[in-house]
């Protein structure tokens, strides 16, 4: 093998481990791909939906967010209702955080399919203590959630949900 053949093929293999490695950083500490498992947060996500996390982020209201169980190995994906402090009051399918009545459009669909007098979400108060969320999935019948979880430690946030690349029919960023 001539000289040149042999810095030709040592360059390739340079780049190529170069992009492994970038690959396997973004992967660890930016983004990564996750599959949803499971009904609870329907309609916005249904099962084997496909989105991508970003690990760098700060938590806001509403944002939906990846998180490790406390009682499984499994990952969750839920909607960040309570901030750490806020107090958090469900009233007749009413959200009212820190006083203040919240619009859920998201769950919207989900009560239009319940029977007339009947609720999505039961009545509870809770107050979010420092260092934790309060997660709700969005098919509130069928998530296992912060009403049954407790508030979720900050330390158990793998990522927040940035875009969503699978089906392509709903390509984009959820809401």
């Amino acid at each position: 093998m001539s000289e040149r053949t042999k810095k030709e093929i040592l360059s390739w293999m340079k780049s190529a481990a170069i992009a492994l490695l970038l690959a396997i950083l973004i992967r660890q500490f930016l983004y990564t791909p996750v599959t949803v498992s499971g009904q609870s947060m329907e309609p916005t996500f249904e099962n084997d939906n496909r989105v991508v996390i970003t690990k760098i982020h700060s938590i806001d209201r509403f944002d939906m967010i990846v998180f490790h169980s406390p009682i499984s190995d499994e990952n969750f994906i839920k909607r960040v209702i309570g901030l750490p402090g806020d107090i958090v009051v469900m009233k007749d399918d009413h959200l009212y955080v820190n006083g203040i009545e919240y619009e859920e459009e998201y769950v919207q669909e989900n009560k239009d399919k319940i029977y007339e007098g009947h609720r999505l979400t039961e009545n509870f108060e809770v107050r979010v203590p420092a260092g934790h969320y309060f997660v709700l999935g969005d098919n509130r019948q069928y998530s296992m959630d912060s009403r049954m979880l407790g508030p979720i430690e900050k330390q158990a946030i793998i990522g927040k949900v940035s875009f969503r690349i699978y089906p392509l029919s709903s390509i984009g960023i959820p809401r």
